[in-house]
């Protein structure tokens, strides 16, 4: 069974409690088990990491190269500025799917632009929760060549 790795960045933690209105109510720890589920069913043994560190996100993705055959990663803010978590990006050779849970461009102009997604397989944003099994679809096709 292959491996994926589910990256959730800043402030993710927070689901649930964190601007409903935009995020949901749905528990970090709900949408955690609904991702590995999703992922199970794919036939994919599922990683969930998150952090609020921008180093510890790169640690993760630089041993993810190691272990895993792609990525999903919902870097939050750090989306629209880590030229570090970009480059790791680049750097490790294995597909990363780029999510959010809102629409970031229906929202605040700076959430337009993402310095991650010219390194990334695909983006998936505005779908809710579901972004990131929609994620997990996306990364199955790729893995498997589709």
């Amino acid at each position: 069974m292959k491996k994926v790795l589910v990256m959730h960045g800043p402030n993710l933690n927070l689901l649930g409690e964190r601007e409903p209105g935009i995020y949901g109510t749905d528990t970090f720890e709900s949408i955690n088990n609904e991702i590995t589920a999703k992922a199970n069913d794919l036939g994919f043994e599922c990683e969930v990491f998150q952090s609020n560190s921008e180093g510890a996100l790169i640690d993760k993705l630089h041993a993810a190269r190691l272990d895993c055959a792609g990525v999903v990663l919902n870097a939050g803010a750090y989306t629209h500025y880590s030229y570090a978590i970009r480059d790791a990006i680049a750097a490790i050779k294995i597909p990363v799917i780029e999510v959010h849970i809102s629409n970031v461009h229906s929202r605040d102009e700076f959430r337009n632009n993402s310095v991650i997604s010219p390194v990334c397989a695909g983006v998936i944003a505005g779908f809710g929760k579901n972004s990131y099994s929609l994620g997990l679809i996306a990364l199955k096709d790729i893995i498997e060549g589709e």
